[in-house]
């Protein structure tokens, strides 16, 4: 692979890991849910999520690649046929404006919360650097996580340093006292499958115009194994909090007990994996639209941050709360397809 490959790959792999993390992510409160609590089960699965996310993540744009699907949707209809693609389409893009409602919603929230500006201030703000930044395509894309993703990193692996020493005692004596059961392994699985789901409308077009087999291998196989390390560092973090289960933002509670400039670059990482998370789900539903519709890119990324600006105001944090875990156990039929499906060359 030559270096012009490998800076491609670098970029989809940073892209991979922009999409797939989110608000719930940075917050911690998701990585609780699918992993902490299980303690060292939970260790187990964060590797077997990051293996998953590494094999099925790259054959999904791989797949995308050689069968040349330019959204979602021509990706859906390849896997499920017309009828229950259409389904799978339709069910997609509405799950993905409400996910890019509460993008919305909570980069206003981190204005409000963690900074004490106007919560309008930070909805709005982040709607016309949206807008500045799709309107330019993969490249705005590439470039919104290539700057954002390294410095995530780079704080996450920070705190997993500086909380080792607390969380290692905690984690060797975690293991749940309780019955064989099959939570610790099922949720890693649905994880995965809702994660999957939800990116493809990023992936998929992402790896159309890459349109290089060497990058987007490469970039798929780096971009799962850094979200295993991420997953990794967060769950050391987590651990060295007494009851993290108890808090909303148990993140926060890490970083509390260190200095303020811990808590300036904790509030750029939650407002960044918003961004990421926002202007991949606007690219993904551009792309599919136009393959739907046939509108121009820039009339669609208007009417799509429209009526999500409009959407943010209804509380939809409960409905996601409760809509994530369907939309993980429903999407479990993607990974066998995944798994077993092969181009028509």
């Amino acid at each position: 692979m030559n270096d012009q490959q490998w800076k491609v790959a670098k970029k989809i792999a940073a892209t991979y890991i922009g999409t797939i993390v989110g608000a719930g992510f940075a917050t911690g409160r998701e990585i609780v849910e699918f992993f902490t609590m299980y303690g060292t089960y939970g260790f187990l699965g964060i590797l077997g999520s990051g293996l998953l996310f590494m094999w099925l993540g790259t054959r999904m744009m791989l797949l995308s690649m050689r069968i040349r699907a330019y959204s979602a949707q021509e990706f859906n209809k390849y896997l499920f046929g017309d009828v229950f693609g259409n389904i799978v389409n339709m069910v997609l893009l509405l799950v993905l404006l409400g996910v890019t409602s509460v993008m919305l919603s909570g980069a206003g929230a981190v204005f409000q919360e963690q900074l004490n500006w106007p919560r309008q201030l930070g909805v709005l703000l982040t709607v016309f650097v949206c807008i500045f930044i799709s309107t330019r395509g993969l490249s705005g894309v590439f470039g919104v996580n290539s700057l954002v993703v390294p410095i995530m990193m780079l704080f996450i692996i920070g705190l997993f340093s500086t909380t080792l020493s607390q969380a290692w005692p905690i984690l060797t004596n975690s293991v749940p006292q309780e019955e064989w059961n099959w939570r610790w392994v099922t949720s890693p699985i649905t994880y995965v499958a809702m994660n999957l789901a939800l990116s493809q409308s990023v992936l998929v077009p992402l790896a159309y115009e890459v349109n290089d087999e060497k990058a987007v291998r490469a970039g798929g196989m780096l971009g799962g194994a850094g979200l295993c390390l991420i997953l990794i560092c967060s769950q050391f973090a987590l651990l060295s909090v007494p009851d993290f289960a108890q808090y909303n933002i148990p993140m926060a509670e890490v970083v509390r007990r260190f200095n303020p400039v811990f808590h300036f670059f904790f509030v750029f990482v939650i407002y960044g994996e918003i961004f990421t998370t926002l202007i991949g789900n606007v690219f993904g539903m551009t792309k599919q639209l136009q393959s739907m519709a046939g509108w121009r890119s820039d009339m669609i990324i208007y009417v799509l941050l429209a009526v999500s600006y409009c959407i943010s105001y209804i509380g939809y944090g409960d409905l996601l709360h409760t809509l994530y875990p369907l939309i993980g156990w429903i999407s479990l039929v993607l990974l066998p397809l995944l798994a077993i499906k092969q181009a028509n060359r």
